[in-house]
Order: structure tokens, then sequence, then C-alpha cells
């Protein structure tokens, strides 16, 4: 990234904090890992409905969308690690494999590149070390 490209992402960043200040001074230090612990996982018909069949009957499963989604927010990087931790939770309880969603992740590897791909098994590697914590 140019330095450029790097000042105008910090004026964003801050501006977003700035505007998050404005509407709830409360927001300013919300932990993104609490949405986490208050909202694990979804109910399967929850997912379903949202994910799945009720949008689109015809389509895809609510477990292929969200293989979808871990593929996607690989590409984005460390950037959405909350979404990342939560979107392969999700996975799981839609009934997706650890190998399934490890093999999206090393998919995208090809469009992220390698730190990327190690970056979201390391966050799926902890997220299985929760669960079998659980």
């Amino acid at each position: 990234m140019t330095d450029a490209f790097n000042r105008l992402f910090q004026q964003m960043l801050q501006q977003g904090h700035e505007m998050a200040r404005a509407f709830n001074p409360a927001m300013e230090q919300v932990d993104t890992k609490a949405f986490e612990k208050l909202i694990p996982t979804m109910p399967a018909d929850v997912m379903e409905m949202w994910f799945g069949k009720t949008f689109n009957r015809e389509g895809l499963d609510a477990k292929t969308r969200l293989l979808l989604t871990i593929g996607a927010i690989t590409v984005q990087g460390a950037m959405a690690e909350p979404q990342l931790r939560m979107s392969i939770r999700q996975a799981l309880e839609a009934g997706a494999t650890k190998r399934e969603i490890a093999e999206t992740i090393y998919q995208m590897s090809m469009f992220a590149g390698l730190p990327a791909m190690q970056k979201a098994l390391e966050i799926a590697s902890s997220v299985y070390d929760e669960e079998n914590e659980a």
C-alpha cells in the first residue's frame, strides 16, 4: 500500500471512530470479541432462514453459503477476524466439516495470498479449540 492510501485509510478509521462516538459515546470502547460471547451461534433453523432456502428456495443451502462467506472473509485478510470466527462456528453448526472449512480457506490462498490463508487457518484452529473445550 502507498503512503497516500495508508493516510486515507487511517483518516477513514478516525472518522468512523468519531461518528461512533457522536452517535453513542459508549461505542468508542466496543469490543467486537464480546459479540462472539453474546451470539456464539445461531440455531440451525435461523441459519436456514437467513442463509438457506427461505430467501432462495432453489438455491444454495446454509452450509454452502457459509463456506462461501468464509472464503470471502479469508480474502479480506485479518481485517474481519470476528466475522470469520463467527462464520466458522456457524458453518460447523450448519454441518460443514473442519476439512471443508480448511479446503475453503486453502482455495483462497490463490486469491488472497499465503499470509491471509495462514491467518484464516490460525483463526479456524482457535475456533476448533474453543469448540473442543465447550
